[in-house]
């Protein structure tokens, strides 16, 4: 691989998830429903947090973070794919498309970490209940988020200036509504065995480490709930995870079944579609599903919303 681009490369052509002209209404209305549904109720859920005090506690410190990061994660694609649709132009430029895959990748990972340390505030509520407080200090969570940051910063820093250096040369279209770095690297003309090296490497790094902290949290909790001998007992500590476990699966399965769907048929235009899952979706869905059964969260909301507290 050799460092610098080829200066003729201006611009790259993004192809979206439909050619058909006629689809083009119908796509901009969803995703800019989408869109705004995401930013709304992310920002609801920041604004129920940071005006109620029954809600100042780690978990919900964690949410309100995972919230702006969902909020940042759809705004690097969405706004720019709405752009497109509306001008009727399927372009983004080099500079910005290098900018996308570093601030997707971002976010991308700085969501996947969140993931995890909450995973560990569920593990530490539920196995060192009387340890909690102590544990699970201000210092501890503001250093966990602060180290989250700094990792997904450095990781998608080194993914997108490797990304800068490729030369290309003419086929220029992704398939993609958005700058993915695989079909970016994939368009080079120049050699970019080093790229996929550390992008696999990163990959299995960072997702690997922490998935498996995931999944050691919740056996730890399983074999916890198991020592508790009412029903009763279980299904609280229980639920107080289910949200948790459900916005993990619903990230890591769209994502997982993206990459291997992309990786055995090679369609990339169904992997494209299938990407809308963990793009646009889950963050979408994300605030639905902490708010579905809590209910100190469902009392904040409805305070904003000048609504009678029942």
């Amino acid at each position: 691989m050799e460092p610098g681009n080829d200066t003729r490369i201006s611009q790259f052509f993004l192809l979206g998830l439909s050619k058909e002209p006629e689809l083009q209404f119908l796509i901009f209305g969803l995703f800019l429903s989408m869109y705004l549904i995401t930013v709304f109720g992310n920002l609801l859920i920041i604004l129920a947090v940071s005006s109620d005090s029954h809600l100042q506690n780690p978990m919900y410190f964690f949410l309100s973070n995972l919230s702006f990061v969902d909020i940042c994660f759809t705004s690097t694609t969405i706004p720019k794919m709405l752009n497109n649709i509306q001008t009727g132009k399927r372009v983004i430029t080099y500079k910005g498309c290098i900018t996308q895959i570093y601030f997707f990748l971002h976010f991308a990972t700085l969501e996947i970490f969140l993931l995890t340390v909450m995973a560990y505030d569920r593990y530490v509520t539920i196995c060192h209940p009387l340890h909690y407080t102590v544990i699970m200090n201000p210092r501890l969570c503001g250093l966990l988020v602060l180290v989250s940051w700094m990792m997904s910063a450095l990781n998608s820093l080194l993914q997108s200036l490797m990304a800068s250096w490729l030369s290309f040369c003419t086929d220029l279209e992704i398939p993609y509504f958005f700058c993915e770095i695989t079909q970016v690297v994939q368009l080079s003309c120049s050699d970019a065995f080093l790229n996929d090296i550390v992008l696999y490497f990163g990959t299995v790094l960072l997702g690997g480490v922490s998935l498996t902290g995931i999944l050691y949290s919740y056996t730890k909790i399983v074999s916890s709930l198991q020592r508790i001998s009412s029903a009763q007992g279980k299904y609280k500590a229980f639920s107080s995870c289910a949200s948790h476990l459900s916005v993990v699966s619903l990230f890591y399965c769209t994502a997982l079944g993206v990459y291997l769907s992309s990786a055995t048929t090679h369609r990339s235009q169904s992997s494209a579609i299938a990407s809308v899952m963990y793009t646009v979706v889950t963050p979408m869905l994300n605030p639905f599903i902490y708010s579905l059964r809590n209910k100190d969260l469902k009392r904040a909301l409805k305070r904003i919303n000048g609504m009678a507290v029942i």
